[in-house]
């Protein structure tokens, strides 16, 4: 589907009926990424419409030349909002950078948004200023490995840190699929002003509806200390650091997402 705002043309799918859930992936892949963790969680629930947006120069989106930085991403994800579900109650759920756009959502509508959930958010736009760990693998499966390309070894193995087929197909379908096909040069102009101009997060006095944050202990990529800063603003949150996992939570342990996924469901269905 299609949705026009003028300067820029979304991509997005849609599934199932019922309440609204947006769904934003991270920087470089597309909305495969969303898809490919959340759709299994839902054919166990039913009266929810899912919503997966391609943020621009990603997926099948094309960038635009009046988009320059992430306030102009998210004024576009606001945009749509208005367009697809106007003056509608939803629910958001961001990966990595998507994430952050969740939070400058929660920031401009959250009188609309009854929850929301953050797969290894992005917390700190700036790389220099994350408090991050070390890359460390915690399994590798050498025989597995053996079989891929060099070229396919090396990129899965600079952020994953189990190294195995299963997490393997999953990152070559749902990450690298929409990687691969993103506009590099559209997002290297965002990346230069790839922070709010805005402080986003102290901009946010409290948000009380259920919520989750998912980090993976291991994730090199945002980290997950700098996370905790936002324990007071969540005050409904379920906060949860992951063992095994790194920037791939989703797929990395895939059994404790679905659970906690499924959990901040319940919470959510609860308090309407």
């Amino acid at each position: 589907m299609e949705c026009s705002l003028g300067d820029v043309t979304i991509h997005y799918e849609t599934q199932g009926t019922g309440r609204p859930i947006l769904m934003i992936h991270g920087f470089t892949p597309d909305h495969r990424l969303m898809t490919g963790c959340m759709e299994p969680i839902f054919k166990e629930r039913e009266g929810w419409k899912r919503i997966y947006i391609d943020l621009p120069g990603m997926g099948k989106t094309k960038g635009s030349p009046q988009i320059e930085s992430s306030d102009d991403m998210l004024d576009v994800v606001l945009r749509f909002i208005d367009a697809v579900i106007p003056n509608e109650s939803f629910l958001v759920a961001g990966e990595s950078y998507g994430g952050y756009i969740a939070r400058g959502i929660i920031s401009e509508r959250k009188e609309y948004i009854d929850g929301a959930a953050f797969i290894c958010p992005l917390i700190i736009p700036e790389n220099e200023k994350r408090t991050l760990p070390a890359h460390h693998v915690l399994y590798r499966d050498e025989d597995f490995l053996a079989k891929l390309s060099k070229e396919e070894k090396e990129e899965f193995t600079s952020i994953s840190v189990v190294h195995d087929e299963y997490n393997f197909n999953r990152y070559r379908d749902e990450v690298a699929s929409g990687c691969s096909i993103a506009d590099e040069e559209f997002l290297a102009k965002i990346q230069k002003r790839y922070g709010f101009s805005f402080p986003v997060d102290e901009q946010l006095s409290s948000y009380d509806k259920p919520s989750l944050f998912l980090f993976g202990r291991q994730d090199s990529i945002v980290g997950f200390k700098d996370g905790w800063s936002l324990l007071d603003k969540f005050p409904r949150a379920t906060f949860a650091v992951l063992d095994r996992a790194g920037q791939n939570l989703q797929i990395e342990q895939s059994t404790m997402f679905t659970s906690l996924i499924h959990e901040w469901l319940d919470r959510v269905e609860e308090s309407k």
